[in-house]
């Protein structure tokens, strides 16, 4: 079975600030926090907000204390201010592209212009942009209605920004032959065009598509009308729960399209769900292969084995001679606290990674066990090389611990950052310099208690390439990371500038590796080594270009570049 998932899928601008501003304030306004009726469309979204201690109100009390968010679509004029007046903080979080069409309405309106607006009656943007309309708003949502429209001297039409694309065309042909006088403004969303194009061309290569999303959204229910409308089966859902596993088990190509409101840790799940149907019917051996990648990904178990293997192609470049213990230590370490750290970060991970989140609660006991026992014989193992890789390792592990502990108590009023875990971008950081002490720098300083000349540059390499992964799948994760608060590199700079940042480095990683080769800091090994920096920057521009999904495919092939270079390595003393 082939999945394609629409690029469109998910949080459109105008939801993903909306979502942003209710989380920032959260944590930095105190409580009571309100929505003016739901933010978005999407139930999931609103049980996060009521988890993060934000409710909703549906009408404006005469006197209250908080914090009010005005919804993404918007409210009619006075609204925001009858909340200041009973006391409220307001912060309006209404779409800038909802924005647009109210500021045509009320400019429209002033000058005596009847408003009409192609919507729904129902919808909570519609409602609000009849505010600015005044007593000269009219909603229209059929053809039949606009010709039983009377004669109006001056006219404006507007839609709704998640009308249907096709629909509106309609309308805009009907006022150039009925009424030329009238104004007619595009206000459909860019995004919600974008989207919806993208929808028909997706129905018409695959078999049958999945539209994830809330069913009182207005954009969703109109994506899989689309569908629809391109001849293809359309399978409205929610979550994951409600797919239709007998359908589309004997569907060859599914396309995923998603509604704007529709968060990606709901678009991953489905994904997920779907990624395993083929199963039912491929040959034993690829149930029992996807099994086992699956295995090793959620137990951390492959990690560590890249981090052997990294060390292994260190440990070559820096021609030291017996690299085997070195490379116990580095799987070991990584085992364990990789481990740990996802035991104490399950709180993200239900959002980032629903699959690893459930494994872990399922399996804590047993994971809690193997992350100490591993900790403990790579220290044991680190003893039997001497004192210096012991203490090493032990601050090491000490620091890996403390990441997600409160190092700053309560009391201790006025600091921001309370844990290592709060600084922004540590989390990327602390894992790159960690991979790259372990695989490059304790073999080295503990065989000979220098750093050689080829020493530096072999740690820039693996700390970079690490960084690249490990940055990646925070790119991945962003939207997870944001919900729980976490600030990592790619929402310190962004997913774009993160990507190229990525790029870059994989770029310095291959021409670390080309020099030193060339100048004789490394063996020839080098040359063969540039296939792994190469790969990781193909692998980021495929998947920026949509070429491929987030999955666990995606996972295991970004992991195994480190695997790679540690065969590569073993080819190389074999050959």
């Amino acid at each position: 079975m082939k999945i394609s998932i629409a690029k469109t899928a998910g949080f459109c601008m105008g939801v993903q600030r909306a979502v942003e501003l209710a989380l920032d304030a959260s944590n930095a306004h105190k409580p009571p926090i309100f929505t003016f009726g739901p933010l978005i469309h999407n139930p999931q979204v609103l049980s996060l907000l009521q988890e993060k201690g934000i409710s909703v109100l549906n009408n404006i009390p005469e006197k209250g204390t908080g914090t009010v968010l005005i919804r993404a679509h918007g409210v009619p004029p006075d609204t925001k201010l009858n909340f200041e007046k009973a006391g409220f903080k307001v912060i309006d979080a209404t779409c800038p592209r909802v924005i647009k069409v109210q500021t045509i309405i009320r400019k429209h309106a002033q000058e005596g212009y009847a408003s009409i607006i192609i919507g729904d009656k129902d919808h909570p943007e519609v409602t609000g942009l009849l505010g600015y309309a005044g007593e000269h708003g009219i909603v229209v949502d059929r053809i039949h209605d606009l010709e039983a429209l009377p004669f109006f001297e001056k006219a404006i039409i507007v839609a709704q920004t998640t009308q249907n694309t096709l629909f509106y065309d309609a309308v805009k042909k009907w006022a150039a032959h009925e009424h030329k006088h009238y104004k007619v403004f595009d206000t459909i969303c860019d995004s919600t065009e974008r989207r919806q194009a993208e929808a028909k061309r997706l129905a018409e290569s695959v078999d049958a598509v999945v539209v994830v999303g809330g069913y009182n959204s207005g954009n969703t229910k109109r994506l899989a009308e689309v569908v629809q409308e391109a001849g293809k089966p359309a399978f409205h859902i929610e979550t994951e729960a409600e797919l239709d596993i007998k359908s589309l088990a004997e569907v060859n190509h599914i396309g995923i399209t998603a509604g704007a409101s529709t968060p990606n840790w709901i678009i991953k799940k489905i994904y997920r769900a779907i990624e395993a149907l083929p199963f039912n019917k491929e040959p034993e051996w690829k149930k029992r292969l996807f099994a086992i990648q699956r295995f090793l990904l959620l137990t951390n178990i492959y990690a560590a084995l890249g981090a052997g293997c990294l060390c292994y192609a260190c440990s070559a470049l820096q021609e030291i001679q017996n690299p085997f213990p070195y490379i116990v230590i580095s799987f070991l370490y990584i085992l364990s606290m990789h481990t740990l750290n996802n035991l104490t970060g399950i709180k993200e991970a239900r959002y980032n990674d629903p699959d690893r989140a459930v494994f872990y609660e399922n399996n804590k006991i047993i994971l809690t066990l193997m992350a100490l026992v591993s900790g403990a014989m790579g220290l044991s193992v680190a003893a039997g090389m001497g004192m210096f890789p012991f203490i090493l390792l032990l601050i090491m592990s000490i620091m890996g611990l403390s990441y997600n502990l409160k190092l700053i108590p309560d009391f201790i009023k006025d600091f921001k950052y309370r844990r290592i875990r709060d600084i922004p971008g540590s989390k990327t950081i602390l894992i790159s310099l960690a991979w790259g002490v372990a695989a490059a720098l304790l073999p080295v300083l503990t065989e000979s208690g220098t750093i050689k000349m080829g020493s530096m540059p072999v740690f820039i390499w693996a700390a970079a390439m690490v960084f690249i992964r490990t940055g990646f799948f925070d790119v991945l994760d962003m939207q997870g990371d944001r919900i729980v608060g976490k600030e990592t590199i790619p929402i310190l700079f962004g997913k774009d500038r993160t990507m190229i940042i990525l790029n870059g480095l994989a770029v310095i990683c291959f021409i670390v590796l080309f020099i030193s080769s060339k100048l004789g800091v490394f063996p020839k090994l080098g040359f063969i080594l540039l296939i792994c920096p190469a790969c990781l920057f193909i692998i980021i521009t495929a998947h920026k270009q949509g070429y491929m999904l987030p999955g666990i495919r995606l996972e295991f092939l970004t992991e195994s570049q480190f695997v790679v270079a540690g065969a590569v390595t073993l080819l190389g003393f074999v050959i």
